[in-house]
């Protein structure tokens, strides 16, 4: 099933945002952050990232699009936060829970690694949660390499 990356209309750029911020604050619930806290975490991330509301420069937002022209996730890449201008990150991804298991992630991963290659990138990072094993899995089988890991014992 072929995939495309289409950039956000800037017209869907708020919902998008939105979706995130809940994507996010619903990933550091699910660690064991309060709701609070993680709401204000990601509204926090959010504004960071997104000063002016809108993808900082060289920062770019797509809808993943399957064969039928439907938007069935999103990735979000650009630069990473280093001084190192050929380092790049996928920041976010997501495909729709109910299209997983398709290997729409994979294309679009692969599809953010030309668009990253083109623009100079001599590396790609990312992030993942210890508990998304099914993202681990896609990301090391695309080659990706783990780099560090953050550990932690519940007490209560």
């Amino acid at each position: 099933m072929p995939v495309t990356l289409r950039p956000l209309d800037t017209r869907d750029f708020p919902a998008w945002l939105e979706r995130s911020r809940a994507e996010y604050a619903k990933d550091l619930v699910a660690l064991g952050h309060t709701s609070e806290d993680a709401h204000r975490q990601a509204d926090e991330s959010m504004a960071r990232a997104f000063p002016a509301g809108i993808p900082a420069a060289a920062h770019a937002v797509f809808d993943v699009v399957d064969h039928a022209g439907v938007a069935v996730g999103y990735l979000w890449i650009g630069p990473d936060t280093s001084d190192d201008a050929g380092a790049w990150w996928i920041w976010d991804i997501v495909i729709d829970a109910d299209k997983r298991g398709r290997g729409l992630g994979r294309m679009a991963m692969l599809l953010g690694e030309e668009y990253a290659r083109a623009r100079g990138a001599h590396t790609l990072g990312l992030s993942v949660f210890g508990f998304n094993t099914g993202a681990r899995g896609l990301y090391e089988s695309l080659g990706y390499e783990t780099t560090s890991v953050k550990m932690r014992k519940r007490l209560d």
